[in-house]
């Protein structure tokens, strides 16, 4: 892990193990991922449906042992969206990891180091260009075969069940900086300028 990782984690000790050089997971047994909150001017937010599946989810991925999340929110804004850097204005992140297991039998018990969750940066995007630049095609492996605008709150009732705490999480952390509700401004969100 880069230096520059390290010191995106908010001071916290993380000791992170390579596996293929490409992914990683901490001692506690966490995959390191971002989390993508991709808002447009009306304030509803991108809700992608899984390849094949009839699950939706937002944006996500882990975090490589190389980059520091905010790169690891934009390449998987890129692989995810077919979105750019240049499409979206970055809003804000949470200021912590927000963290959630998988359910016992998604655990894979062979695997060395054994990950048992994910553990993950949330960031609020505004998308500043067209629709038309969305490519759900933009790699040889979609995560999402199609997508829809909704309800900002609608996602946390809609995801898996045991991502639905991390979501209300997260939605409710950084709300406010896209509703610009002074009362509930210093909820521990953290403004990107």
């Amino acid at each position: 892990m880069s230096d520059r990782t390290a010191e995106a984690f908010s001071g916290e000790r993380v000791f992170l193990v390579a596996i293929w050089g490409v992914q990683v997971i901490d001692s506690n047994g966490f995959r390191p991922n971002v989390g993508i909150i991709l808002s447009n001017a009306r304030g509803r937010v991108f809700w992608g449906k899984r390849v094949g599946q009839q699950s939706w989810q937002f944006p996500q991925g882990g975090i490589r042992g190389h980059e520091t999340p905010e790169e690891a929110l934009y390449r998987e804004l890129w692989e995810e969206t077919g979105l750019e850097a240049r499409h979206v204005e970055l809003v804000g992140r949470t200021r912590g990891w927000l963290r959630y297991r998988l359910p016992k039998r998604l655990i894979r018990r062979h695997s060395k180091p054994r990950c048992i969750g994910q553990k993950q940066v949330w960031f609020l995007l505004r998308l500043n260009t067209e629709e038309s630049c969305f490519n759900l095609r933009a790699t040889s492996h979609p995560e999402f075969d199609g997508w829809r605008w909704v309800d900002y709150w609608l996602p946390a009732s809609e995801v898996v069940f045991f991502k639905r705490r991390v979501y209300e999480r997260a939605l409710g952390e950084l709300e406010p900086l896209l509703f610009e509700r002074p009362a509930e401004r210093n909820r521990g969100t953290e403004r990107v300028s």
